[in-house]
């Protein structure tokens, strides 16, 4: 009972939505274990996110969208229907600092989030040792400022390789060109303190403990041509005080930064959310 199908959609608000699906779903004798609905009235759009036993149902995943693309037209939906057994490639990118990919690797080997990793993708040298240790390919992939446009078209062959379902940019600092925020578009995963536009540029904590800071937060957001402006996913924030050192808030901010990160690949491996715009939708 374990296995289920994951009904994730969003179309114009109207009448008979969730009467429609649940209707179709009884129909065949689906057990609906979790449902999540929302309607934006400011913009007339409705949300929906179901999952459904598949045991319950007397046909596979491709049976299950055949009974509902009719409803789909009708309400001229954009869905999908995913199965939670499969598991999604998850293309890892990082440069010098390990916090992020370290507890993303821990999560993956522990088995606390189901998820398969291609490779880790790094413009430095340094993390080569401790990811191999984990059994993943590590692909040093340096990129010349001089020539920054050949080393993302191999970026690019590498996803497209790999099959990558989702890219997390585990502080990976290096700004990702518009083709490839656009060809993967609500599939790139970014974390970043949440200084900005603030304390830009270099040595943001120590920017922020001379301006006297009480909190230091994390956003993890979709990436968009729009440097850092893409829709959020997650936020989080610890607070400080005149107690706290820099080195202190380094630190705290890193525990942050991966508390969100995890969070918001983990919203996106389960389906969980819907982009609308520059904002989305997350069903918890």
């Amino acid at each position: 009972m374990n296995r289920r199908y994951r009904l994730i959609l969003s179309c114009p608000d109207d009448l008979g939505i969730v009467a429609a699906i649940t209707d179709a779903v009884a129909q065949h004798g689906g057990w609906i274990t979790e449902a999540h609905q929302f309607a934006d009235p400011d913009h007339g759009w409705f949300f929906m996110r179901y999952e459904v036993s598949a045991d319950s149902l007397p046909f596979d995943g491709d049976g299950f969208r055949e009974v509902l693309a009719p409803i789909a037209r009708r309400f001229s939906m954009q869905w999908r229907v995913t199965d939670s057994e499969k598991r999604q490639r998850v293309i890892i990118l990082a440069s010098r600092e390990s916090h992020c990919l370290s507890d993303l690797l821990y999560r993956w080997r522990s088995g606390d989030m189901a998820f398969d990793i291609p490779c880790v993708v790094s413009n430095h040298p340094d993390l080569r040792d401790f990811v191999e240790w984990h059994g993943i390919e590590f692909i040093h992939l340096p990129v010349d400022p001089q020539d920054r446009e050949a080393a993302f078209v191999a970026l690019d062959d590498i996803f497209q390789r790999r099959q990558a379902d989702t890219i997390v940019l585990a502080r990976y600092m290096q700004i990702l060109p518009p083709f490839l925020c656009e060809r993967y578009q609500g599939q790139i995963i970014n974390i970043h303190h949440s200084f900005l536009p603030s304390f830009a540029g270099a040595h943001p904590y120590r920017q922020a403990a001379e301006r006297g800071v009480k909190l230091i937060g994390a956003t993890s957001h979709f990436a968009t041509p729009d440097l850092d402006a893409g829709p959020i996913i997650e936020q989080d924030v610890v607070r400080v005080n005149h107690h706290n050192t820099v080195a202190d808030m380094v630190q705290l901010g890193r525990d942050v930064e991966k508390t969100v990160l995890a969070r918001a690949l983990r919203y996106q491996l389960e389906d969980r959310v819907l982009i609308h715009g520059n904002k989305t939708v997350i069903f918890q």
